[in-house]
């Protein structure tokens, strides 16, 4: 395997994700068209990774919008983005430190709403994230076999399109990296076309075991698991995942396993199957918590708290995080804990999520009725137990990450939580990590964490006041601990092992005469 260290490639590199580095948008003032940055962790980590290639092209959706215009506008061309500080196009000639070029694949909106809002949002994510409410969902319909058949067959298919054109513009033979639960037929019709490609399959959400797929028809679940099983590697950020992704294909689809290799044997080939903790792209991170805007966040911050302690929690309202248990669990903290108030404030910087789904709407009126709760219970005309801000503001959440004492992640399950990771690199006060048992990063980081048992308010509760209270050079020790552990696992190294593994079972596939 070539060192860690090193991002390289010898062969062109496609990506394949749902949302892009950037969306386009007219601003409302002038009618100029405008690009934002993309929101998310995937976003957040890929940026990093196609800023550090050399020869990548990143392909995604174009859903609607000005980012149907720009793709109608520029058709199979991709359109070269500058990643080093705000995103701008670049025309021909225009240098950048970091740049990645952008294939836009413009999806209808007659496909793209059953695709996203009935298939890959909710089902498939309350699948992976055990959200379901079993005595009522899910129900598989007539609208939901027509949304998979018409909305997510079919936008897999025009991926799939998109990725073929850009291996078949480079000869045939590239590394072809796909992303998350929006395509997970892609990978064999990648293969059909493509045989000399390396394809891997990264799952950025958890992965149960069978018993959770089994709500799904055998057609639908089958066919999700094949087109899986047509790349060389699908990877996961745990091994429980991973494990859990074999066990699938031994009892849902009954195909041989080794579970000591972990790597499944499809008809004339074994797929591997892979763990990779994703990580964070450090220097991005670090100037964008050191900006001017950052550092009037942090010093409003210092004024509003007057010497007090913060807790903090970043999140999308998103009902997997579990913000309404963690209101609960401070709600509780402040009852037993009256020696507590005017003296501690929760910071919560949500950004609202999905809410065309009615779950997601549903969960956003919780979280804001519990946080309602919490302020019309303890709040004085001094102090407001809860700070409950709906907006997606790097600039405030760098400041925040700077400035808090502890940071709650309590979700019921996380593929693996980039904030976690984010808080711990950039803090200077030495934070308390408290952090869900049930989120890939625990894997990591949980040793240095106080670790928080989703599902059980009491216990979160109790653990927020360890946090509080913790030694001072307990809280250095482990907060340093954990940023170092970052350090080391960050985002080139996620992606050079990466590479690394693609290109070591290119090799493979070479000597057994499997690849021209």
């Amino acid at each position: 395997m070539a060192p860690a260290d090193l991002l390289t490639s010898d062969l062109p590199v496609v990506l394949l994700s749902h949302r892009g580095p950037v969306g386009f948008e007219l601003d409302p003032r002038t009618g100029e068209r405008v690009l934002d940055r993309g929101a998310g962790g995937l976003v957040t980590a890929l940026s990093g990774l196609a800023g550090h290639l050399d020869e990548a092209v990143w392909v995604c959706v174009a859903a609607g919008g000005e980012d149907a215009v720009v793709a109608e506008e520029v058709g199979d061309a991709p359109v070269r983005l500058a990643l080093d500080g705000a995103p701008r196009l670049l025309d021909d000639g225009d240098p950048a430190e970091r740049e990645v070029a952008v294939r836009l694949v413009p999806i209808p909106p007659e496909v793209h709403e059953p695709f996203y809002g009935v298939v890959a949002n909710p089902l498939l994510w309350f699948v992976q994230h055990r959200l379901h409410d079993l005595k009522s969902s899910p129900s598989i319909g007539r609208v939901e076999r027509a949304a998979f058949e018409e909305g997510y067959v079919v936008a897999n298919e025009l991926a799939a399109e998109a990725v073929v054109q850009q291996v078949e513009k480079v000869g045939g033979q590239a590394l072809v990296l796909l992303h998350d639960y929006h395509f997970y037929l892609v990978g064999q019709l990648v293969r059909d076309r493509c045989p000399d490609a390396v394809l891997s399959h990264f799952v950025h959400i958890p992965w149960p075991g069978p018993d959770a797929w089994r709500v799904l028809p055998p057609d639908m679940r089958e066919r999700l698991l094949l087109g899986l099983l047509g790349c060389d590697v699908v990877a996961f950020h745990t091994r429980a995942d991973a494990r859990a992704f074999v066990l699938c294909a031994q009892e849902l689809l009954g195909l041989p396993v080794d579970l000591s290799d972990m790597t499944v044997q499809v008809p004339g080939r074994r797929v591997h199957v892979r763990v990779y903790p994703i990580s964070i792209d450090i220097e991005a991170l670090e100037q964008v918590a050191h900006t001017d805007a950052s550092d009037e966040h942090l010093v409003d911050l210092d004024e509003r708290l007057a010497g007090g302690q913060l807790i903090l929690r970043v999140d999308r309202t998103d009902p997997s995080k579990n913000i309404v248990r963690g209101f609960t669990a401070y709600d509780l903290l402040l009852t037993e804990h009256p020696e507590l108030h005017g003296q501690v404030q929760f910071l919560a910087l949500l950004q609202p999520s999905r809410q065309d789904v009615p779950e997601y709407a549903a969960y956003l009126a919780e979280i804001g009725a519990a946080a309602a709760s919490v302020n019309a219970r303890f709040g004085t005309g001094d102090w407001q137990p809860v700070d409950l801000r709906l907006a997606s503001d790097m600039a405030l959440a760098t400041a925040a990450y700077r400035r808090c004492d502890v940071l709650v992640v309590n979700a019921v399950a996380d593929g693996m939580n980039l904030v976690a990771k984010e808080a711990v690199v950039v803090n200077e006060r030495d934070m308390v990590l408290a952090l869900s048992e049930a989120t890939g990063a625990h894997d990591e980081l949980g040793r240095f964490a106080v670790t928080l048992h989703p599902f059980d308010v009491a216990q979160q509760a109790d653990a927020l006041h360890t946090a509080l209270t913790m030694p001072p050079q307990l809280r250095r020790d482990r907060r340093e601990h954990a940023a170092l552990v970052v350090h080391h696992n960050d985002v080139r190294r996620w992606l050079s092992v990466q590479l690394a593994d693609l290109t070591d079972l290119r090799a493979e596939k070479r000597t057994k005469g499997t690849l021209r």
